[in-house]
């Protein structure tokens, strides 16, 4: 079990978002609970002095590509870099210092897994390079994995049978609780136990971490087997239930 800290980029700034606030229609509508006033390259690193490894840059929506690079060639190797990423421009990513890319809407058309468009990425970059983000939102008691900002729902169900199907073909997942993403609410632990028992490959859960009890539950439902990412919650995004200061003693490492 592992921290990845993140790197949320809205409008070429570091932010904290509500999830499902994020949409195509007007500003106001969009629910932010941090903005900071530092640069990506700040956390970027803050991170690699305390040997946090395997965090995520997420480009949300366009406008973010200077911010991200900025972040990447601060920390070269320790991060993985997603958001608006194909079979087309992954490779540019790697080549800037992206340890791994994170994609989701690209492999999916209409609904479905596009399996044509799921091998030529694994061509593009190598499935040991490839994350596959299957971020969910629940639907008549069921998780379905969400595209588009996390506002449309595909018709593909996190189930044991897609978490085996999908990791034939990448080497980790990053699974957000969207309904929970960024409200500090307490986590899903339905999909927590749901991926800690079925999923293949090293997968990373996020969405709404509270405190230190929060991230403790995490471990039990899954079997230590999930890392877990903290946004709104942690203190350095201007959080008041988890120190970050606490995950570096936790879980960093001896940093690069």
């Amino acid at each position: 079990m592992r921290f990845r800290p993140c790197i949320d980029i809205h409008s070429g700034t570091v932010k904290q978002i509500v999830g499902g606030s994020l949409n195509d229609g007007e500003p106001e509508d969009l629910k932010t609970n941090f903005a900071s006033t530092r640069p990506s390259s700040y956390y970027a690193s803050l991170y690699r002095k305390d040997g946090l490894r395997g965090g995520h840059v997420i480009k949300l929506g366009p406008g973010n590509d200077a911010a991200a690079r900025e972040a990447l060639a601060a920390y070269p190797g320790g991060l993985q870099i997603g958001g608006g990423l194909d079979d087309r421009n992954a490779g540019t990513w790697l080549d800037a210092g992206a340890e791994k890319v994170i994609v989701t809407s690209f492999v999916f058309r209409d609904g479905r897994v596009d399996e044509t468009r799921l091998a030529g990425l694994v061509r593009a970059v190598g499935k040991g390079r490839l994350v596959l983000d299957l971020s969910c939102r629940k639907k008549e008691g069921t998780y379905y994995i969400v595209t588009d900002r996390w506002q449309k729902f595909t018709d593909v169900a996190v189930s044991a049978e897609t978490l085996e199907r999908l990791g034939r073909s990448c080497s980790e997942f990053l699974v957000h609780g969207v309904d929970v993403e960024g409200k500090c609410a307490g986590i899903e632990s339905e999909l927590v136990m749901l991926l800690g028992r079925h999923s293949p490959r090293p997968t990373t859960y996020a969405g709404g971490i509270a405190s230190m009890e929060d991230i403790e539950r995490i471990g039990r439902l899954s079997e230590n087997r999930l890392d877990f990412t903290v946004g709104s919650a942690l203190d350095l995004f201007g959080g008041q239930g988890v120190k970050y200061e606490d995950m570096v003693r936790l879980f960093g490492e001896d940093p690069p």
